[in-house]
Formats: C-alpha cells, sequence, structure tokens
C-alpha cells in the first residue's frame, strides 16, 4: 500500500513551541526520533545540540544530514528540555511538522487504506506508541481530533522511535464529522469497544478500513460510537486478567487489520 510523503498538498505550517502547543520551536529528543527528523526534508532543522558521543554516534546512524552538531555537555541538552526527558544525549530545535488533511489521505483512490482513528487520546507515550505500530503495520495515518489529543511533541515523537517522521498525524475539528468523511470515501468504520458483542475477526479489514480507538478508561464517546459502522473487542481468552492499554490494542488490531490488508 502506498502512502503520500510529509510535505505534498494540502499543508499549511504552524508553530509549535518545546511542549507542542502553539508559539515557538519544537524540541526534539532522543537518537531515533533526532535522527529520524533529520532525515525527513519536511523538517526545518535549527539547533542541534549533542554530546561528543551522541554526535559520533549520530555521524555514524545518519551520514549527511543538513545539522551541524554543537557538542556540549548533558547538562545543556537537559537545561532545554522537559524535567526527566530521555534524550540519549541529543536534541533538536525544529519547526513542527507541515500540515496534513484528511483528504489527502482519502484521496488517494487506493482500494486498500488503513487508517486509525483515535477519540481523546491525550497521553503523549500511547499516541508514540501507536504511531510506532502503525508505521510497522502499513497503516496511512492516525487522525485525531485538535483538541483533548496528545500534541506533536518531544515525549510524543520519543516514543514514536521516529515514526512520527514516517506517518501523518492528521488533525480534525470535529471528529464525528471527519469520520463521516471516512464514510463518504468508502472507509469501513470499526470501533474497538470492550463490551462489544462481536471480536475483530467479525469486521471487514480488508479494504478501506478505520480503526477507531478511544481513550484510556472512558473509551469512545457517544457520538464517536454512533459513527462507527461496527463496534468489535479483541478477542481474549476467557481467563484472561486485566485488559490491555489503547496502545497495545492498537497494536493488535492493526496486526489482526495488516493481514487482511495484504
Amino acid at each position: 500500500m502506498g502512502r503520500r510523503k510529509p510535505g505534498t498538498n494540502r499543508r499549511r505550517q504552524g508553530h509549535s513551541d518545546r511542549s507542542g502547543k502553539a508559539g515557538g520551536a519544537l524540541w526534539l529528543y532522543g537518537a531515533h526520533a533526532v535522527a529520524a527528523a533529520l532525515a525527513n526534508p519536511a523538517r526545518t532543522p535549527g539547533r542541534l545540540l549533542a554530546t561528543k558521543e551522541a554526535a559520533d554516534r549520530l555521524a555514524a546512524e545518519a551520514p549527511g544530514v543538513a545539522a551541524t552538531p554543537e557538542i556540549c555537555d548533558r547538562n545543556a541538552i537537559e537545561s532545554v528540555l522537559p524535567k526527566d526527558a530521555v534524550h540519549q544525549g541529543v536534541a533538536l530545535s525544529t519547526g513542527p511538522l507541515p500540515y496534513t488533511a484528511l483528504e489527502d489521505i482519502t484521496e488517494t483512490g487506493e482500494d486498500s487504506c488503513l487508517l486509525v482513528v483515535l477519540d481523546q487520546v491525550t497521553d503523549p507515550q500511547n499516541v508514540g506508541a501507536i504511531l510506532r505500530s502503525a508505521a510497522v503495520f502499513g497503516a496511512a495515518a492516525v487522525v485525531l481530533p485538535e483538541r483533548n489529543a496528545a500534541p506533536e511533541s518531544g515525549a510524543l515523537a520519543k516514543a514514536a522511535s521516529g515514526a512520527l517522521e514516517a506517518v501523518p498525524l492528521v488533525r480534525v475539528s470535529n471528529l464525528a464529522r471527519a469520520l463521516g468523511t471516512l464514510k463518504d470515501a468508502g472507509f469501513w468504520r470499526v470501533g474497538l469497544e470492550a463490551g462489544a458483542d462481536q471480536t475483530i475477526e467479525a469486521a471487514p479489514l480488508d479494504g478501506r478500513a478505520a480503526l477507531v480507538m478511544g481513550a484510556e478508561g472512558t473509551g469512545l464517546r457517544r457520538l464517536t460510537r454512533e459513527h462507527c459502522d461496527l463496534l468489535v473487542r479483541l478477542a481474549m481468552p476467557a481467563n484472561a486478567v486485566g485488559s490491555l492499554n489503547v496502545s497495545n490494542a492498537a497494536a493488535v488490531a492493526l496486526y489482526e487489520a495488516s493481514r487482511r490488508q495484504n
């Protein structure tokens, strides 16, 4: 399945501060996140801070990047990052990724296309992990609302381990309306809900499909649920203890969907 590369069509440039909110530069950190950002032509790199060891490692793993590191100690790096950020000796100041419209994904004309839709998932660790699974299993994009969702941030990029540069985050102003757009574009909208009668094996995932996932604890909101074509649950053993969090559930669902897409 093909995927549009970041930086094409219906894109507008925004601005983020280091927390991912509107305002200033975004600080990315961690070896994989920084290397992937430097290799992404859609990014505008700024300052690259690195320890000598991290700079040597980056030069070996990502040769030819268009940024020269400022060699410094870990204290200098930590001074620009959130407290307790696991930076692995490297941080990059950069502009946010260009905007991606939902139509950039839906109007490709492809018969098979897999999307993940997140309903108010606010934890950047979860969104980052879902992006990583989406990249592994060939999803074309992750769709989430502009409000009450994790912003683009260093923590999200670190959890995504480079996948933020490969899988577009599509932010929409109204999730229910976006689900309507997906229906009009021929997508089956499959909501994941623990109490659903059917398991995911019953879902039509072999063509255009959107896996709709709810937030931790609250799950899918009523209006989101009503805009799904069907609700399914993951098949779990009868004696299963506990439940999966949203990022783990997304990984299992994406694996199942990817088997049908191929």
